[in-house]
């Protein structure tokens, strides 16, 4: 159990960095224009918000101290 939550931290912690660093990106549609059956909409690509890499970081650290602070 120990070594599988500081595994799991190392991950969240990775993924973090990346977050923070801006790698981590999502499609996102939005429907601009809508006249009778026609509808045209417009797909954009958006950065996931530094803030939940700041977050993921937290806790993945925080799994790692718990995994080598906790006894076997």
């Amino acid at each position: 159990m120990r070594y599988a939550l500081i595994i799991a931290g190392l991950l969240i912690a990775a993924a973090g960095v990346g977050c923070l660093l801006g790698k981590f990106t999502y499609q996102k549609d939005n429907e601009v224009m809508k006249l009778g059956g026609f509808s045209a909409t417009v797909q954009t690509r958006e950065v996931v918000p530094q803030w939940i890499g700041g977050v993921a970081v937290l806790l993945g650290g925080g799994l790692i101290a718990v995994g080598f602070t906790r006894k076997s």
